[in-house]
């Protein structure tokens, strides 16, 4: 996308806020009014003293300079409204950027993050946007500032001494044009450098939350070196973006040099031949300084406005993304679940460039009935499971509660009514009471006490320091697996779902814990309709159907006594895990 339809994109963000940019830009003319005043009033006084010295009385002088002193007074009101206000409004519109993303990011699927990093988003929803704060306030000011200076200061010159007028202001196009290169350039040095700073917090993110694996293995040397590598080539970017940020910069002091050089040698010789006064000559020489003041300032401002336009640019890449799975037009709303489950001629894979996964399958769970599903790694249990809450979108056929396609029910409604036990727990980071709630947002200190006691977790909850207010620490990791087990589970009793989903809750446990566990789903998927994916078999022996998945879709299913007798798959898998 061009630079100009990324403006024309990021405009409507300033709508909220007219009225505090309209009163920027004019505190932004104000200041220039009063860098433009002063080479008017040099002019006069020197005038007055060149034509005769007895022009130059004290109430020109004294009223020359209560003239400069007013708009002082109002320059520096100004330029404070223009420091505070203005920037106040950069940041609300990047809070707003920040929310919309955040939001975005919530409404995206799983397929979408089973490619992102995680880090690399972390890095978009906060440096990108910081970026663009001073792009919002800065940009529009900077530009409307140098284009009065620039107008104005052409306009009075040219009353001066026209020729002059076009010599000077000749040398700014070719100025241009080498610039333009040179930014080109940095813009895209800035890209890369924000893909590389990115990709580099995404490193840094992965090897934090896994130190203790790091240092289990003693490999914090290859962790470091992994990160030298990422930081090596972080510093190789920012070098070349600087070498074409020298010659940006250098450009426009050499362009500094020749304009002075022209006022003096090129004025001077309109000085020897009259046609130009030396208060005119004067007035040149502070009007080219308050021009080439203008557009060092540009070039200050070129290297935030590249990283504001890049900081865009990404924003507007998550932004672009399609949410792939969205309610339909007229979704309804899941009410009054049995809980009947069919997949009827489902196929599924994951991307156009994965194999499928489930081929024509179909698959029935009663309502109220516990269904396990058991066979090897890579048969789709857990794609199974996924495929019911809607977390993927399948190819052919469907996906049916109550008789309903799920593509045709609200994702709210749908979701709200599943409740999904994992074997990697997440647990936020907060207090064993936040977590719990999170079931259930607005319950009551006794509902979630219930729901807790229901789930075995209240005894060894009371049991930490600060009861329920104690802090879980970063993922949980100051609770064992067992307790960080029980708590989603308490969660998930809070929630009180009418289908269950368990995707090997005990399979990371020991003995003990495993057996606290199954105690608690065992309360908890009574009387709802469960969905178990189990390699501990022995968990699932009183499940009403066991289904066996293999390679090519489902291979038998029956319920534990019946497929023990066939003696076929899972009579071998039974055998092999319970003598291993």
């Amino acid at each position: 996308m061009k630079t100009s339809g990324k403006i024309r994109r990021f405009l409507p963000y300033y709508r909220k806020y007219w009225g505090i940019l309209l009163l920027d830009l004019f505190c932004a003319s104000l200041t220039t009014l009063c860098e433009l005043v002063l080479p008017m009033i040099v002019r006069r006084i020197t005038d007055a003293a060149t034509t005769d010295i007895a022009l130059l009385t004290v109430s020109l002088i004294a009223k020359c300079g209560i003239l400069y002193l007013v708009l002082r007074i109002i320059d520096t009101a100004a330029y404070y409204y223009m420091a505070t206000v203005g920037h106040v409004m950069g940041t609300r519109i990047e809070t707003e950027l920040r929310r919309d993303m955040f939001d975005h990011l919530m409404k995206l699927p799983f397929s979408y993050y089973d490619n992102a990093k995680v880090g690399t988003l972390m890095s978009r929803i906060t440096n990108d946007l910081f970026d663009v704060t001073e792009f919002a306030h800065h940009c529009p000011e900077e530009f409307f500032i140098a284009g009065i200076k620039i107008i104005a200061s052409f306009s009075i010159l040219c009353t001066m001494n026209v020729w002059l007028t076009l010599i000077v202001f000749a040398t700014i196009p070719p100025m241009i044009l080498i610039l333009s290169f040179f930014n080109r350039r940095m813009r895209a040095g800035f890209r890369e450098s924000r893909k590389k700073v990115a990709e580099l917090n995404s490193q840094v993110e992965d090897s934090l939350l896994g130190i203790r694996v790091v240092k289990s293995f003693a490999n914090e040397e290859i962790e470091q070196a992994k990160f030298e590598k990422g930081n090596q080539g972080f510093l190789a970017i920012k070098k070349k973006v600087y070498r074409y940020m020298g010659g940006f910069q250098s450009t426009t002091r050499l362009f500094d040099g020749i304009m002075y050089i022209i006022i003096v040698v090129v004025g001077a010789l309109f000085l020897r031949n009259g046609t130009l006064t030396t208060p005119d000559f004067m007035a040149y020489l502070l009007f080219v300084s308050t021009l080439l003041n203008s557009i060092r300032r540009i070039v200050e401002f070129a290297e935030q406005f590249q990283r504001g336009m890049t900081g865009i640019e990404r924003f507007f890449e998550v932004m672009d993304v399609e949410p792939s799975i969205v309610n339909t037009e007229n979704a309804k709303e899941l009410t009054s679940v049995s809980g009947d489950i069919r997949f009827k001629d489902v196929t599924f894979r994951y991307s156009s460039e994965n194999e499928e996964v489930l081929h024509h399958m179909d698959l029935t769970i009663e309502p109220g009935k516990c269904v396990a599903l058991v066979g090897p790694s890579g048969g789709g249990k857990t794609t199974i499971s996924a495929l019911i809450p809607r977390f993927y979108d399948i190819q052919d056929g469907t996906v049916e509660i109550d008789g309903v396609d799920i593509r045709d029910l609200s994702l709210e409604s749908l979701r709200n009514n599943i409740g999904i036990v994992q074997q990697d727990v997440y647990l936020f980071s907060g207090s064993v009471y936040e977590n719990i709630a999170y079931g259930k947002p607005g319950a009551t200190q006794e509902e979630i006490r219930e729901a807790a006691i229901l789930a075995g977790a209240d005894e060894f909850i009371r049991g930490l320091p600060n009861g329920y207010d104690t802090y879980v620490g970063e993922r949980g990791v100051k609770l064992s697996g067992g307790q960080k087990q029980r708590i989603s589970i308490a969660r998930v009793f809070l929630k009180n779902p009418p289908i269950l989903i368990l995707d090997e809750a005990t399979s990371a446990l020991d003995n003990e814990s495993e057996r606290l566990v199954q105690q608690s789903l065992s309360r908890l998927a009574k009387g709802r309709t469960t969905l178990i994916i189990a390699h501990r078999l022995t968990t699932i022996k009183n499940a009403d159907k066991i289904i066996v998945i293999g390679d090519n879709g489902i291979v038998e299913q029956g319920s534990h006594h019946d497929l023990m007798a066939k003696k076929n798959a899972y009579y071998e898998l039974y055998n092999t895990y319970t003598t291993e």
